[in-house]
C-alpha cells in the first residue's frame, strides 16, 4: 500500500508564487520612491539657480531696469538650459530667458508666485500653455530689508525625470517578468500536483448530483483527500438510502393528493402557493405548474377565499365556511383552512381543502323546497277536508242539502289528495327505472305513440272545442318505455288543453334530425314570462298558483315530463312569451336503423 503524504508537503512549494506579490509591491514603491527623490534634487538645484541670478539681479531693481534684467534671463536660459523669469509682486513679468514680457500674462495667479508672494519659496509641476510641455517651476522671493521686490522663477520640463523614470521601470520590469516566469512555471506544475485529485473528486461529486449516487471516488495518496473521498462516499451511501425514502413517501403523499377528491392548495406565510393537487386545479380551472410561487391573490380573485386565508394565518385557527366561484358557472365550494406546520411544530403556511359541494347544496336546496311544497300541497285540502267534516258534524240533522255540498268539497279535496299522492308515486317509479335501468323498452314508430296520446286527451280538448292538429313528418323508429312515454306527451297536451282559450288549436309537430326525433307541442294560451321558465320543470312550482289549482293540477306534471325523458337520455325545453303562446319540445334519440 502505498504511503500517504500529507497534504502540507505538496502546497508548500507553490509559496514561491506569494514572493510575486511584495516583489511588484516593492517595484511599485521604489520607482515611485525614486521618482520623488528625483523631482526633489531636481528642485534644490532649481533653487540654487535662482539664488545666483537673484544676486545678479538686485542692483537692477532700484531703480527697476527692464532691459538689463531681460539680458541677465537670456543669458542664464542659455548657459544651463533652463527657463528664467522675473517677475514683479504685481504678477507682471519683466524679463523671461524664452519669451518676450510683453507678450506674456500677469503671472499673479500662478501657484508658485502666490507662494513666493506671501514670502515663501513656491513650487508645482503643471502643463505649460506657453511651451505646450508639463514643467516644474521653483519661484522665490527677492528681498531686500526682508522687502520683497521681485520674484525670480525658474522651470525645467519634467520629462527628464520621466525618462529617467521609464528607464528604471523597464529594467524592474524585465526582472520581475523573468520572476514571474519561473515562478508561474513552478506554480503550474505543484497545482497539477494538487488539483489532479481534487478535480477527480469534483466530477465524482458532480456525477453524486446528477444523481448517479451508486458511483465511488477513488482513493488518492494524500492523506487528507483519501479521508475526504471516503467521507463522500459514505455520504453518498447514506444519501441514496434517504433519497429512497423520500422518494417513496413523496410518491406516496402524491398518490394520495391526487386521487383526493377534494381540491389541496399549500398556502406559504406570505399567502404564496407552495403546491396544488390535481381535484384543486379541476375545482378551480387553473394549471397547478403556472401557479406554483405565485400570490394566492393572483390565481384565485374571491374575496371571500382571500379572506379566509389571512383571518387563518391571522389567528392560526381552522376556519370553515362556502364560498361562492364563478367560473363557466356557479359553483359552491366548501372551504376548509387548516395552518401547517412543521415537524417542530413551527407554523410554516397552511392549507386551503376544497371540495365542490355544489350538487349537494342544490339538492339540499331542492330537498328543502319539496318538503316544504309538499306539506304546503298536502296542508290545504287537509285543512279544508278537516273544516267541512267538523261543520257537517255539528249540523249533521239540520240541513241535508248543506251536508251533501260539503262532502262533495271534501270529496273533491280528496281526490286532489289522492292526485297529489299518485303523481308522487309516479315519479319515485321513473326515477328508481332511471337509476336501476330496469324501463321496459321497445322499438315503435314515434307517430303511432303521438297518435295514441292525442286519442287518450281528445275528449278533454272537444269539451272545449279545442282543435288539436298534428303533422308527423317521419316515420323513425325509437327505442323507449311506451306507456312513460305516452304519459309524458298526455301530460303536455293535458297542460296545453288547460290554458288555451277556447275555440284555439294546438298543434303538435315531429320532426327527425340528424341524431334524435324531435317533437312540439304548440298552443294558443296565455304564455309563460320569462322569469318562470328555468324553474318551470321543478316540482311543485307554479307560474299562477291559483288558477292552477282551479284548473285541478298538482304541480307535478312538468316534473314527471322532464325525468320520463331524462330516464330515455333525452332532453326537453320550452319556449313561451306572455299571451304568445307556448311551445314544449321533447329531443329522443332515434335508432340507427330508423
Amino acid at each position: 500500500m502505498k504511503r500517504k503524504i500529507r497534504l502540507i508537503w505538496q502546497i508548500y512549494p507553490s509559496y514561491l508564487a506569494i514572493i510575486l506579490i511584495p516583489l511588484i509591491a516593492v517595484s511599485i514603491y521604489t520607482s515611485g520612491h525614486l521618482r520623488q527623490f528625483y523631482l526633489e534634487q531636481t528642485k534644490k538645484s532649481m533653487e540654487i539657480q535662482a539664488l545666483l541670478l537673484e544676486k545678479q539681479i538686485l542692483p537692477h531693481l532700484l531703480p527697476l531696469d527692464t532691459g538689463r534684467i531681460e539680458t541677465l534671463c537670456n543669458n542664464a536660459g542659455i548657459s544651463i538650459d533652463t527657463r528664467f523669469t522675473l517677475i514683479l509682486t504685481s504678477g507682471k513679468v519683466v524679463g523671461d530667458s524664452l519669451k518676450h514680457p510683453s507678450k506674456m500674462d500677469n503671472h499673479r495667479d500662478r501657484p508658485e508666485i502666490i507662494d513666493a508672494v506671501a514670502g515663501y519659496t513656491g513650487s508645482s509641476i503643471r502643463y505649460s500653455a506657453t511651451l505646450n510641455k508639463r514643467m516644474m517651476y521653483i519661484a522665490k522671493p527677492v528681498k531686500q530689508n526682508n522687502a520683497i521686490l521681485a520674484i525670480i522663477r525658474t522651470s525645467i520640463p519634467v520629462t527628464a525625470v520621466d525618462q529617467a523614470m521609464k528607464d528604471i521601470r523597464r529594467r524592474i520590469m524585465a526582472g520581475g517578468i523573468i520572476v514571474a516566469v519561473l515562478a508561474s512555471l513552478l506554480c503550474f506544475y505543484v497545482s497539477r500536483r494538487i488539483i489532479r485529485p481534487i478535480e477527480e473528486m469534483r466530477q465524482g461529486a458532480d456525477r453524486f448530483a446528477k444523481g448517479a449516487l451508486d458511483y465511488r471516488l477513488f482513493q488518492p495518496r494524500t492523506l487528507e483527500l483519501a479521508g475526504l473521498a471516503d467521507a463522500m462516499n459514505q455520504m453518498a451511501k447514506d444519501l441514496e438510502d434517504r433519497m429512497k425514502a423520500v422518494i417513496s413517501q413523496r410518491n406516496e403523499y402524491e398518490a394520495v393528493l391526487t386521487s383526493m377528491v377534494e381540491g389541496v392548495i399549500a398556502i406559504d406565510e406570505n399567502e404564496h402557493v407552495i403546491s396544488v393537487n390535481r381535484s384543486a386545479a379541476r375545482i378551480l380551472d387553473i394549471d397547478p405548474v403556472v401557479i406554483k410561487g405565485r400570490s394566492i391573490h393572483d390565481v384565485i380573485r374571491n374575496n371571500d377565499l382571500h379572506r379566509f386565508v389571512a383571518e387563518t394565518l391571522a389567528k392560526g385557527s381552522q376556519i370553515e365556511g362556502d364560498v361562492i366561484i364563478f367560473r363557466k358557472k356557479e359553483q359552491i365550494i366548501n372551504t376548509q383552512c387548516i395552518p401547517l406546520y412543521d415537524s417542530i411544530e413551527k407554523r410554516i403556511g397552511m392549507l386551503v381543502v376544497l371540495n365542490d359541494v355544489t350538487k349537494i347544496r342544490h339538492l339540499e336546496k331542492v330537498r328543502q323546497d319539496f318538503v316544504a311544497n309538499v306539506s304546503h300541497e298536502i296542508r290545504t285540502p287537509l285543512t279544508t277536508i278537516k273544516g267541512f267534516v267538523e261543520t257537517i258534524l255539528n249540523n249533521f240533522d239540520e240541513d241535508r242539502t248543506e251536508t251533501q255540498r260539503f262532502l262533495n268539497i271534501a270529496l273533491k279535496h280528496v281526490d286532489r289528495l289522492n292526485a297529489i299522492v299518485e303523481d308522487l308515486l309516479t315519479l319515485a317509479k321513473i326515477e328508481q327505472k332511471d337509476e336501476t335501468k330496469e324501463m321496459n323498452l321497445s322499438e315503435i314508430c314515434v307517430g303511432d305513440v303521438i297518435e295514441t296520446a292525442i286519442q287518450v286527451i281528445n275528449s278533454k280538448a272537444i269539451d272545449k272545442s279545442i282543435q288539436i292538429d298534428l303533422s308527423c313528418d317521419t316515420d323513425a323508429i325509437i327505442n323507449i318505455d311506451v306507456p312513460l312515454i305516452e304519459q309524458a306527451l298526455i301530460n303536455l297536451l293535458d297542460n296545453a288543453i288547460k290554458y288555451s282559450p277556447e275555440n284555439s288549436r294546438i298543434q303538435v309537430q315531429a320532426d327527425l334530425n340528424d341524431s334524435d326525433v324531435h317533437i312540439c307541442i304548440t298552443d294558443e294560451g296565455m304564455g309563460i314570462s320569462k322569469e318562470h321558465l328555468p324553474r318551470l320543470f321543478e316540482r311543485f312550482y307554479r307560474v299562477d298558483k291559483a288558477r292552477s289549482r282551479n284548473l285541478g293540477g298538482t304541480g307535478l306534471g312538468l316534473a314527471i315530463v322532464k325525468h320520463i325523458i331524462i330516464a330515455h337520455s333525452g332532453r326537453v325545453s320550452v319556449k313561451s312569451s306572455t299571451g304568445q303562446g307556448s311551445a314544449f319540445s321533447i329531443y329522443l334519440q332515434k335508432n340507427s336503423e330508423g
